[in-house]
């Protein structure tokens, strides 16, 4: 499996278009839908100023980013990150166009030619939960994850809640998991995890028809 990464960033506003930039930005990797000890993570200085809104939600000023570095100086260690990774991003069209914007400053690919393919857990979400709330911490809620942390937003934290909400809601994706194990007699077999097995129920013509397959190839025996 492809390693996935959960990204979020926190910018000075809304839209890009108006010249509003990324102050933060977060990224945690998962292997095999666990969570690695690797991670990137970077306040930056956006050489301007923050909308208030903006400010009350994620509380980062600009007296704080003044000695931060610029996008530029991270941008390096950032697209290294992201490299041959599945982006998992909640409502990834809003932070896909603030890092593209940036990137465009400097004249660099857009974010999708840098990743294998950027997922939107915000749509997934409401694909699998039609007419539910579907915020982070709606989901949060939802798959019993604890974010009493979470006062204000921030991209670190965001980031790490991201990749908890997202496995709760692939849950019943992954592979069924297999053991190797030994017996007494050191032959070793596999041990397959039964509970994630799906169980399908036959229907009556079902049975008929293998029933009617046994005695036809008079395999009642096999």
């Amino acid at each position: 499996m492809a390693k996935q990464i959960f990204l979020d960033t926190e910018t000075t506003g809304l839209d890009p278009k108006q010249g509003h930039r990324i102050i933060e930005i977060a990224a945690i990797e998962f292997n095999n839908r666990q969570p690695t000890n690797r991670r990137f993570h970077s306040y930056i200085n956006p050489e301007r100023d923050i909308d208030p809104a903006a400010e009350e939600v994620h509380g980062l000023s600009i007296d704080f980013l003044q000695d931060k570095p610029l996008f530029k100086d991270v941008v390096n260690d950032f697209l290294a990150f992201v490299q041959n990774s599945e982006v998992v991003i909640h409502n990834a069209p809003f932070d896909v166009g603030f890092i593209n914007a940036e990137l465009g400053r400097l004249g660099l690919d857009k974010f999708e030619e840098n990743t294998i393919t950027i997922t939107d857990s915000l749509k997934f979400a409401k694909e699998i939960r039609p007419g539910q709330r579907n915020s982070l911490d709606a989901l949060c809620k939802a798959f019993d994850i604890d974010n009493s942390s979470r006062t204000l937003h921030g991209a670190l934290l965001d980031a790490q809640l991201l990749g908890e909400v997202f496995i709760g809601m692939t849950r019943g994706q992954e592979a069924i998991s297999i053991d190797f194990v030994e017996d007494d007699n050191h032959q070793v077999f596999k041990k397959v995890d039964l509970s994630k097995l799906q169980v399908i129920q036959l229907l009556p013509e079902d049975i008929d028809n293998h029933t009617a397959y046994i005695k036809k190839h008079d395999l009642t025996d096999w």
